[in-house]
């Protein structure tokens, strides 16, 4: 009798689909994972690296379920092979990606007051002065500019050398480091170097500031260390993610800079109605695909069923934010840009324990561009035809390589 329930639960599995790491440009959405969402709730999948296969779960509400729940563990991944889009994998243990509470609660604490309204508000003026100094040095230049380069890029940089503490001096540094992890491209080895000498500063940067009391991350972590709250080594994992994790900004603003030069309207409106921006802004992080296919995943502890289907105790389990956010349960009409939408209860920034802290700061940088563009420079348009417009290739995060522009 078991024999044949076990053969009927094998043949109720969803067949496996290969996802393949697709290039994608613009804003288009990868059409394998519209199709995994037309297939269910819950599929199988096998993504270009790793072993195996894994579960994807694409429905907002069981995308929430599985993220908060703690049946479901990132601490688990490490101990066994997952199939994934990333060609290599450096989890480091205790690193707070890879880690479940209460460890996780306890190291996100340490830094959490850098990362509240407060925290952020605090380098509002001096991101907005740095944000001004580069569009009027790209003014200066004239154009044609690659507001990529101009602006985009060395605008968050700043932003979160300034909450880490980072000195101007080291940006430079830390921004070659971050591509380098960051890409698909140049190998395990070059990657894993990279994070080594990031790590490598920050563990030197929070050691010299264990008896601290500024406001910034690392002083914040060398406080925590000196108190015995963290280790040096969960404060410089925590370090690293963050510092790496601001740099997302400069591809979120990138698509979302192509969306309104690409679609004048939506410019025009934001410009004539300044009072919409803050909504605008969340509907751009709703629509805009961040990333490509899916990032960390989690294990099942125990046996969970969603949907009707059961996952097992040791199935990988994998969660598309980008899905959750066009779900059309939660989200009326949701193909289409909507600047009013409200509620708009979006997931860009995840959700459960693991949310990203950086969410708020994000926010801020996006207002502050979209503040700075639209209206210093009125004129703003794309130098060359929308599907010349360069994408990156190879990378887990989606983004325009250059973003030619004039005015």
């Amino acid at each position: 009798m078991t024999d044949t329930t076990e053969e009927t639960l094998t043949e109720a599995l969803p067949p496996v689909r290969h996802w393949p790491a697709l290039d994608l440009t613009g804003v288009d959405f990868d059409p394998v994972l519209s199709e995994l969402m037309r297939e269910g709730p819950v599929t199988r999948i096998q993504l270009p690296n790793g072993e195996g296969w894994a579960w994807l779960v694409t429905r907002y509400d069981d995308v929430r379920t599985v993220t908060n729940d703690p049946r479901f563990s990132r601490e688990a991944v490490m101990d066994q092979p997952v199939t994934r889009l990333a060609p290599h994998f450096i989890p480091q243990r205790g690193a707070v990606g890879f880690l479940d509470p209460p460890d996780h609660t306890r190291l996100r604490r340490s830094v959490a007051a850098a990362f509240t309204a407060r925290g952020v508000e605090r380098v509002r003026e001096r991101s907005r002065r740095m944000l001004d100094e580069l569009v009027d040095e790209m003014l200066q230049d004239g154009p044609p500019a690659d507001l990529t380069e101009a602006v985009l890029s060395p605008f968050p940089i700043a932003v979160i050398c300034e909450l880490m503490g980072v000195p101007a001096a080291d940006r430079h540094g830390m921004h070659t480091w971050t591509q380098l992890i960051l890409s698909s491209s140049h190998g395990a080895k070059v990657s894993e170097k990279a994070k080594n000498e990031m790590g490598a500063y920050f563990s030197d940067l929070i050691a010299l500031r264990e008896g601290a009391s500024g406001e910034d991350v690392t002083s914040l972590l060398g406080a925590a260390v000196g108190r015995g709250e963290i280790t040096l080594e969960e404060a410089v994992g925590l370090a690293v993610l963050l510092q790496i994790g601001g740099e997302a900004v400069t591809n979120n603003s990138g698509q979302m800079f192509y969306l309104l030069l690409t679609r004048p309207d939506l410019a025009e409106r934001l410009r004539a109605e300044p009072e919409v921006r803050p909504r605008a802004i969340d509907e751009f992080l709703r629509y805009i695909p961040h990333r490509n296919a899916v990032g960390l995943s989690r294990i099942a502890t125990e046996d969970v069923e969603i949907r009707g289907v059961r996952i097992r105790a040791g199935d990988p389990v994998y969660v598309s934010y980008l899905a959750a956010n066009r779900d059309p349960e939660v989200f009326s009409d949701p193909e289409t840009i909507d600047v009013t939408r409200s509620p708009n209860p979006h997931v860009s920034f995840g959700f459960g324990p693991h949310y990203c802290p950086g969410g708020m700061l994000a926010r801020l940088e996006s207002e502050l561009l979209v503040d700075a563009l639209l209206d210093g420079v009125p004129t703003l348009k794309l130098a060359v035809p929308p599907d010349q417009v360069p994408f990156k290739k190879g990378a887990l995060i989606r983004g325009p390589e250059a973003l030619p522009v004039t005015w």
